[in-house]
């Protein structure tokens, strides 16, 4: 196993290192879980429920994936795949290209869907979006907290880790295959708040904003989301150029209206730790020292936003005449 650390964005330095796919099994209808292990045996790093890997999986063709296995367990790490053959590649070459015995890249983990105390949970899931959330489940079971999971998805056959939740937790699992009963019933489900309950959703765009909107009602803070592809209208707003001034580099940079802050940073020569480059992994989340961004990523809370601490500088913009940056 080979590992190093690199420097990126000033909020956080991030593990590389190589893993060996141990072990590549079909767990539902177009999903692939993913088994990997350090090549030397050492342990793997450590990680929460709700953290997430980079798979760099080809040159140019870096995707991330929730951990979904046991985070006592330091010899392997977890993900499962759907493949989506309307995609950008990424889910093509998991299925298709990638064998068992066949090292991997992995960076991270990371984590921005953490788990935060609560008196009782909620988890809504949809389709692959129960990867993050099948560690969850065991956290707060262990910790013999009060919790429920719905999980949807379009049929039984699709719906991975189905049968290992249901035999785990009995009835505090309800599984609503979409062509058996429709549609997530969002207004029974959210229709009235309860306090000191924390509710966590993932999976698909549309379920996610049907969420969101469900949720308006409840105390801030309530909701917690993660996403693996840009929210709708995230990156709306004017384009104006800015300077961004990096403080520990010295450089003073002009970001015309048609690039984003990263790159311009890049071509000046200062490294960045960056993936996604569509605002919703976090690697290139960078400390904001002075000025006020305009946030148009997928990841931070509104809290996050208004506090302007940090911004995630592949997508988000200025609304002032300057930044300064902890680069």
């Amino acid at each position: 196993m080979t590992a190093g650390t690199i420097a990126g964005a000033a909020v956080r330095a991030e593990t590389e290192l190589d893993v060996v796919l141990a072990r590549k099994e079909i767990v539902a209808d177009g999903v692939a879980r993913l088994t990997f292990r350090s090549g030397d045996g050492g342990p793997l790093p450590s990680w929460e429920p709700g953290a997430h890997v980079d798979l760099l999986l080809a040159p140019g063709l870096v995707r991330q994936y929730s951990l979904c296995g046991d985070p006592a367990d330091a010899t392997t790490l977890r993900v499962a795949v759907l493949r989506e053959p309307d995609g950008r590649g990424g889910s093509r070459h998991v299925h298709d290209r990638l064998a068992e015995g066949d090292t991997v890249r992995v960076r991270g983990p990371r984590n921005h869907f953490a788990l935060v105390p609560a008196e009782r949970y909620l988890f809504v899931a949809g389709g692959i979006g129960i990867t993050p959330i099948v560690p969850m489940a065991a956290a707060v079971q262990a910790a013999g907290a009060d919790w429920r999971l719905v999980y949807g998805g379009r049929t039984r056959s699709s719906m991975a880790f189905r049968e290992e939740l249901c035999d785990r937790y009995g009835d505090r699992v309800s599984v609503r295959p979409q062509d058996e009963t429709g549609l997530l019933d969002l207004d029974a489900l959210l229709g009235e708040p309860a306090p000191g309950t924390a509710v966590y959703c993932c999976g698909p765009e549309p379920l996610l904003a049907a969420v969101e909107r469900a949720c308006a009602h409840w105390p801030p803070g309530t909701l917690h989301t993660e996403r693996f592809a840009p929210k709708a209208g995230a990156d709306d707003g004017p384009r104006e150029a800015f300077e961004v001034e990096l403080a520990v580099s010295g450089l003073t940079l002009a970001v015309p209206p048609d690039r984003s802050i990263l790159s311009v940073v890049e071509e000046a020569g200062v490294q960045v730790l960056s993936s996604c480059q569509e605002g919703t992994c976090g690697t290139c989340e960078t400390v904001v020292l002075d000025g006020t961004p305009d946030h148009r990523d997928s990841l931070l809370t509104d809290e996050e936003r208004a506090a302007g601490d940090t911004m995630m500088i592949c997508v988000s913009r200025a609304r002032s005449p300057r930044l300064v940056l902890e680069l």
